[in-house]
This record gives structure tokens, C-alpha cells and sequence, in this order.
């Protein structure tokens, strides 16, 4: 829960101003629900897409409070995130609600990005790959494999999202390497072409170096994205040739 009309307004014309030069490189933001409205009236003819933090998994209903997929096409969205790690640990999304979130999106036309990732304690018992395959398995059980084409998947270690540590290029890298490997046991075409984002304290003083992994696509970025020249210069980072 960050932002504000007026701080909206200056980091979106800063950060869509810099991507206009750039080349080679897909940028979105995705904003809290009150302000889709803003992000479509501010980045429609640009080359930054946009979209939303949730998803409810039904299309409509007596659900108060909720927001459908098609609610969000309606306001333009490309993209919506689904499993962030703060909507499964603070509000108990299990892996078949995510699954469903992931499908409604998908049947909207939107781009679901799929969120993975452990918790330290998860990390330390050496849980790491069964956790990232149970939640990226649940999806695939769901709708199947080639559901992926249309798809991204974040890793985020919850342990590094927000806490100034961050995986290492190295340690990011294994699990990428996982997810890839876990879906090309499935389909390898999917597998090759998956884009897969790392999230978690993602900076641009350590942006290139995560971003040269051989399995790291781009970022997933949080705190930095709410800072033009922070993000600028993560986006920057994933230009081919940086």
C-alpha cells in the first residue's frame, strides 16, 4: 500500500520519459487497484504496460470488496500478479486458490505473473526446491503445461523480499535453473521460452549482476520501483548488452 495521485504522476512520467530510450527491454507497473485509472490515463501510448497486485479467481458475484479479471481489463491491464508471497503468508493463499487466481486470469486475457518462492525457515531445512515445485505444480495440475506460453513466474525468497538480503546471483540462479528444468520435464519448448523474473531486493547496484544469470529474465521489483532512479536504473540493467 504505496503511492499517491501526485507521487504516481511523477514517478510514472520519469519512469515512462526513460523507457521511451531504451531498447530491448519490457517494462509494466503494477499499482494497487484505486489507481488503474491513473496508470491508464498516464501510460496508454507509451511502451510501459501496466497491471494489478490481485485478482479475485471468479468473474463476478457477491463477493464485496473483490476485483475480477475482467474488471481489470477494463482498465487496461496487460498483466496481475498472483502468489505474491504477502498474499500467502499474510492472507493464507494456498496453492489451488492461486492456481484458480492464475486461471481467471488467464481466461480475461491477462498475463498472469506467478509468484513463487520460500520463507527462511523453509530455506535453511533445505525445503527450497519442494515448496517452488509444489506451488508452481499446482498451477500445472490445474490448467496444464502450455498455460505457461502465455505466463511468467517469479522467484521472490521471502527471506530477501523487503530485508535488505538478497540472494545471491548464484543462489538465485539454482532455483531459476529448477523452475526451468521442472517445467522442461513437461514440455521443453514451454520450458525454454518461460520468462522468469527474480524478486527480492532487487537494486540497481546489483541488477546487473542478477540479470546476467543464464536463467534470470528481469526482475520483480518492489521497494525500488517506488524510487524513479532506482527503478530507471534496474530497467536500464536488463537492456541486452548491459
Amino acid at each position: 500500500m504505496h503511492g499517491s495521485l501526485a507521487q504516481n504522476e511523477l514517478l510514472l512520467g520519469a519512469v515512462k520519459n526513460a523507457v521511451a530510450a531504451m531498447s530491448g527491454v519490457d517494462v509494466a507497473v503494477c499499482a494497487p487497484f484505486p489507481y488503474l485509472a491513473q496508470l491508464k490515463q498516464e501510460l496508454t501510448a507509451s511502451a510501459v504496460k501496466w497491471g494489478a497486485q490481485d485478482v479475485h479467481q471468479l468473474d463476478k458475484g457477491a463477493f464485496t470488496g473483490e476485483v475480477s479479471a475482467p474488471m481489470l481489463v477494463d482498465f487496461g491491464c496487460s498483466y496481475v500478479l498472483v502468489g505474491h508471497s504477502e498474499r500467502r503468508s499474510i492472507y493464507g493463499e494456498g496453492s489451488r486458490l492461486v492456481a484458480e487466481k492464475f486461471v481467471a486470469a488467464l481466461k480475461a486475457g491477462l498475463i498472469p505473473v506467478l509468484c513463487v518462492g520460500e520463507s527462511l525457515q523453509q530455506r535453511e531445512s533445505g525445503a527450497t526446491e519442494a515448496v517452488v515445485a509444489e506451488q508452481l505444480d499446482a498451477v500445472i495440475a490445474l490448467v496444464g503445461v502450455q498455460a505457461l506460453r502465455n505466463a511468467v513466474v517469479a522467484y521472490e525468497p521471502v527471506w530477501a523480499i523487503g530485508t535488505g538480503k538478497t540472494a545471491s546471483p548464484e543462489q538465485a540462479q539454482a532455483v531459476h535453473a529448477f523452475i526451468r528444468q521442472r517445467v522442461a520435464g513437461q514440455d521443453a519448448q514451454v520450458a525454454e521460452n518461460l520468462v522468469i523474473l527474480y524478486g527480492g531486493s532487487v537494486k540497481a547496484a546489483n541488477a546487473a549482476e542478477l540479470f546476467a544469470m543464464s536463467d534470470i529474465d528481469g526482475g520483480l521489483i518492489g521497494g525500488a520501483a517506488l524510487v524513479a532512479d532506482d527503478f530507471v536504473g534496474i530497467c536500464r540493467a536488463g537492456q541486452p548488452g548491459k
